[in-house]
Formats: structure tokens, sequence, C-alpha cells
């Protein structure tokens, strides 16, 4: 009897061994999936905003009004609907990533979307890039590489309802209470006295519903892709939630980002907002997903220091983007933010202060 006994525990630990050993497998290969995704996000992201922009020239050339001037030729020119089609298709391909790998994965990896719009531009635009800025560009390499190699395990997700215990869990709760009050504060407060004078204040309130927007799209993305495995999630309540969270931010992020990019100079906006987005974006997903939760001391102490340098190659690459060029590129804008709705006020921003040809 003991070794019967001894014989179906051995059995049943080797079958959790075989469990977990699957789950760990699984999970790597959502995390390439999602780092794929990702790649592919940033390079066609990156090349969007540099077809979009050859195509405001050719426009330009063709009909004599700018973009910036109230005209809107382009919307005949094929070139500039390639590139709108070309960064749809990024936003799907980062949209999905999110549904496979960690936001502490897949976020800073937006940054990589710069290098591509920098190189494209040295060829296709015949814009120079800075000494600094070519060293800014393999800092954001670098400390991509760095990420990707510490990018935590993320957990099996098995449907929508688990997302919801996440995101009700105190923590997280305790996290979204702190980002509407703060939200309020700055949009009823700070806004009317100082919003047009301190560019922290519209730049606050975009990052902080930013977070929020990427917990929700990573929600819904997981609940779609469960969908697609076989596994309905659409009949439950919260992937209808979760959709109207995500309206809601991005219709608030892109209001408040229109302003800042009005009102101040978007070699400033964009370094700011993608500093503060990104680190409030990993602060959020830390606590919801527990994306550090099992990870060593060292891959943590990893994870942050490469995000530094991530954002130190973005913050030098912005730097020196006015240097060797002539004061109309002044305007041009950097593809920086994950979410859809940064590139699109983005994109309008390239459009009101085009080259001209």
């Amino acid at each position: 009897m003991e070794d019967l006994h001894e014989r179906r525990r051995k059995m049943s630990s080797e079958k959790g061994e075989m469990i977990l050993h699957t789950r760990i497998m699984s999970s790597s290969e959502d995390n390439l999936k999602g780092f794929i995704l990702a790649l592919l996000s940033s390079g066609f992201i990156g090349a969007s905003f540099i077809i979009k922009k050859k195509g405001l020239r050719r426009a330009a050339a063709v009909s004599g009004v700018r973009a910036g001037v109230g005209g809107y030729s382009y919307l005949l020119e094929p070139l500039w609907w390639i590139g709108m089609i070309t960064m749809i298709i990024g936003e799907v391909a980062n949209f999905v990533a999110y549904a496979f790998a960690p936001a502490v994965l897949v976020t800073p990896l937006g940054a990589l979307s710069i290098i591509v719009s920098a190189v494209l531009a040295q060829f296709m635009l015949n814009e120079k890039l800075h000494q600094l800025g070519i060293l800014g560009c393999v800092m954001c390499i670098a400390g991509s590489i760095i990420i990707v190699i510490h990018a935590p395990q993320e957990q099996p997700i098995s449907s929508v309802q688990e997302i919801w215990s996440m995101a009700t869990q105190p923590a997280f709760l305790l996290y979204v209470g702190s980002v509407i009050i703060l939200v309020f504060i700055l949009v009823f407060h700070f806004a009317p006295q100082c919003g047009h004078t301190n560019v922290l204040v519209f730049t606050g309130i975009c990052s902080l519903m930013g977070s929020l927007s990427v917990m929700s799209v990573k929600a819904l993305g997981t609940s779609l892709k469960l969908t697609f495995e076989g596994k309905n999630q659409l009949i439950y309540p919260e992937t209808w939630l979760f959709m109207f969270v995500v309206a809601a931010c991005v219709i608030m992020q892109m209001n408040y980002l229109n302003k800042a990019l009005d009102t101040f100079n978007t070699a400033i906006v964009s370094p700011i907002y993608y500093v503060l987005f990104t680190s409030l974006t990993i602060l959020a997903s830390v606590i919801m997903f527990k994306d550090w939760e099992g990870q060593s001391a060292g891959s943590i102490v990893s994870e942050i220091c490469a995000f530094i340098v991530v954002l130190s190659g973005t913050i030098l690459l912005h730097a020196t983007k006015d240097f060797d060029r002539s004061s109309s590129f002044r305007g041009n804008c950097t593809p920086l933010s994950p979410t859809l709705s940064t590139r699109l006020c983005n994109g309008n921003g390239e459009m009101l202060q085009h080259d001209e040809p």
C-alpha cells in the first residue's frame, strides 16, 4: 500500500511539473509573438510617418497649397493613404502584441519607431541624423535588447473574468482611484490656471489616462484572443466594459494631447509624454498583472536600468533632431507612444506643420 501511495504521489508530482513546464513554454512563445508584433508595429508606424510626409510634399508640389495652411489635396494623394494604411497596420499589430506579452515588454519597444522614422528620414527625405542622434538610436536599441532578455513571463489567463479579478484587486483599485483624482485635479484646477504655461499639465492628463487605456487594451485584446481560440468571451459584460474604458480613455487622450501639441513645441511635448506615459503604464501593469512577481531582484533592476537607457536615448534623439536642418522642419512629429491616440494626434500635428517641398 505504501509503495502504491508513493507511486501515485510521484505520478502526481510529475504531472504537476509537466503542466508547469507546458505553461512556461506557452508563456515564452507568447512573449516571442508579442515581441515580434511589437517590432513590426514600430517598423510600420515609424515608416508610416515618412511615407505620409513624402505624400504631403508631393501633394503640396502638385496643388501649391500646403496642409499647414489649410490645404487638403493630400487626401487625393495615394502615397499619403499608403502611409495611413501602414500606420493602421502598425496599430493593429501593437494592439495584438499586448494580448500576448506583458506591457513591461511591449511598451518600451514603442521607442524603436523613432529609430525607424529617423533612419528612413535620412534616406528618403534627406534629413541628416546628427551624431548624437545616432548615439540615441544605439541607446534605444541596447536598452530594448536588455528589456527583451529580462522580460517577465506572463501568467496564462483563461477568461476575461480572471482579468476582471485582477482589475478589482485592492492595489489596482487604489491606483485607478489615484489616477482619477489626479486627473480631476489637473483638469478642473491646474488646466484653467496654468495649462497653457506648464507642459506637465496636459501631458500629465494624457499619460495618466494612457496607463489605464493600455491596461484596458490588454484586457480587451486578451479577451478577443481567447474568443478566437474558441473560448467566447463576448458573452461576458466585462469584455464590453473594457471596450468602453478603452474608447473613453482614448478620446480623452486625443483631446488633451491635441491641446498639448497646439500649445507647446512638439520637441518638448513628445519626450515628456513618452517618459510619463511609459513609466505609468509599466507601473500600472506591474500592479495589475504582477509582471515582476517571481522575478529575481537582478532581473528587475536590469529592466529598470534598461528602461532608463531607452528613455535617455529617446530624449537625446529628440534633443538633437533640430541640429543641421532648416527651421521649417521643427514642427515635424516623431511617433513615440504605443497608443493609437498619440499617433493620430502626432499625425495631425505633422499635417499642420509640414515642410515646404
